[in-house]
């Protein structure tokens, strides 16, 4: 179980940073209408594909699955726990 907990801290300062990066955003201000499965999910999303697919977890509330299912270019975790 920490493991686990410790891997969540680490994709959500991982996507806090790349969505920074990629729109001059803080993704705090999504992070909160979005469940672990959604940022998890949102994790394997390419640079180009990150910021919009974010917008519409939060506006669809599309789940974790389906956030999976809309990317077409995957960012493998080869390091997960």
């Amino acid at each position: 179980m920490y493991a686990t907990k410790n891997q969540d801290r680490t994709i959500r300062a991982e996507l806090r940073l790349r969505y920074y990066i990629l729109t001059g955003k803080k993704f705090e201000t999504l992070e909160s209408k979005l469940t672990m499965g959604q940022i998890v999910a949102l994790r394997f999303a390419s640079d180009e594909e990150l910021p919009s697919l974010t917008v519409r977890a939060v506006n669809e509330n599309i789940s974790p699955k389906a956030i999976k299912e809309s990317i077409k270019n995957w960012l493998s975790d080869e390091h997960r726990v």
